[in-house]
């Protein structure tokens, strides 16, 4: 029912968007945290150069998206498309939108602004389809993060940050025989396990054997994804009991707080932990999740053009905009993310951003499943659901047997 109702008002709200006729809706999910600050400057930079256009901000709440997406894909469908919307790199774009006949190719426009050679080829190959861009990365976020509570890793005797599992749980178990909790989860919006479990399963596998399963040169049926779900077993003894209750942002406050460790997370937390006044490397340290430390878990937000845009120049605008230097640098700082362009300034960015600057040109890059880069919505929707199932039942043999399954029914060898 609280879906159903979201996807009114979204559609209500967006009938009203029609009568302005000098508007732009920009749609997307970027509701909380860093996120949402990062967001309203893009806005106030953009109107210092469009002052008349209106922008209507349709941002539904959901984290990674779980309420907008189906919102967004109920207006593409039934012909009621926003002027621009926030959409992840890889098969979310292409698989949902792209296919489908429901966006415009926007090569043109980047070229046109002298854009298109300043961000990174592989980029630029996942946000394209038989040759041509669809929409504008804004930023790339690492998801295979660890982030901690300095001081508590002081009371923990942490010397040094974890490189393997024997460490990582170690630390764990000791932060929780201190009256803390280990590693905060919050999988209210069910998609946090699934995250926690993906960077897992690439530290099991390996950067160049995950990345062979998305393009079918390797099976799911190898031991390794097995015993990533044994680690997420034993990494589960140490979250606090109420996840299912919280989301990603109250998991990241935990540690904040000084109630959790660390949390596993992508590095729009680091945003959200300098929302709440912490400063990076200061308040709180990072690492690599153990078994990781050469792949970089991408995550890209971009934003497209879709057919029939009730304001489609002024969704021009907004695109080239968001490929400039100074709209990226502007909005990634605060969100927590690092620029998409490649001659961003890097002296905007915090010592955090600087290392993960630094990793993402020289680390493996992987996509991700859940945030819609490596996979389609299928797939992850399927694995999502197993992975909720498995935090509470914790049967390693079933969850391996439904994993063959999902990717069977998906079309990816399990032979």
């Amino acid at each position: 029912m609280k879906k159903i109702l979201i996807i009114a008002f979204a559609i209500i709200l967006s009938l009203s968007i029609f009568a302005t006729e000098n508007a732009l809706e920009i749609f997307s999910w970027w509701t909380g945290g860093g996120e949402e600050e990062g967001l309203l400057a893009l806005f106030d930079l953009f109107n210092k150069y469009y002052p008349d256009i209106q922008i209507i901000n349709a941002a539904v709440a959901g984290g990674a998206g779980t309420n907008a997406k189906a919102v967004l894909k109920t207006r593409m469908l039934g012909g009621n498309p926003p002027d621009s919307f926030q959409v992840h790199a890889g098969m979310e774009l292409t698989d949902t939108y792209v296919i489908p006949g429901l966006m415009e190719p926007i090569t043109w426009l980047l070229k046109e602004t002298g854009a298109y050679d300043k961000f990174p080829k592989d980029l630029i190959e996942i946000v394209s389809y038989k040759g041509e861009v669809y929409s504008v990365p804004v930023n790339v976020h690492r998801a295979n993060v660890v982030f901690y509570n300095k001081k508590i890793a002081k009371e923990i005797g942490m010397t040094k940050e974890p490189t393997t599992w024997p460490e990582f749980l170690t630390y764990l178990d000791k932060a929780k025989k201190m009256g803390y909790v280990g590693i905060a989860l919050g999988d209210k919006n069910k998609w946090t396990s699934l995250h926690l479990f993906e960077s897992i399963m690439l530290a099991e596998l390996g950067p160049e054997k995950y990345n062979k399963l998305w393009k079918g040169e390797a099976s799911f049926n190898d031991p390794a994804i097995k015993q990533a779900l044994s680690i997420l077993k034993d990494i589960l003894a140490y979250v606090n009991s109420d996840h299912s209750a919280l989301t990603w942002q109250d998991a990241t406050r935990m540690v904040f707080e000084g109630k959790a460790f660390c949390n596993m997370m992508g590095d729009w937390a680091e945003g959200y932990l300098k929302t709440l006044g912490w400063k990076p490397g200061v308040d709180f340290g990072w690492f690599a999740l153990p078994g990781t430390q050469d792949a970089f878990m991408l995550v890209s937000d971009t934003f497209g053009l879709p057919k029939n845009a009730p304001h489609r120049e002024n969704a021009i605008k907004w695109l080239k905009f968001l490929a400039t230097v100074e709209a990226q640098d502007t909005f990634n700082p605060i969100k927590g993310s690092i620029p998409a362009r490649i001659d961003a300034d890097k002296s905007k960015y915090d010592v955090y951003l600087k290392w993960s600057m630094n990793d993402f040109s020289t680390k493996a890059i992987c996509p991700s499943i859940i945030h819609g880069s490596a996979a389609p919505e299928s797939f992850a929707t399927a694995l999502m659901d197993a992975i909720n199932i498995f935090v509470t039942e914790q049967n390693v043999n079933q969850t391996f047997k439904e994993i063959l399954w999902i990717a069977e029914d998906n079309g990816y060898l399990t032979d």
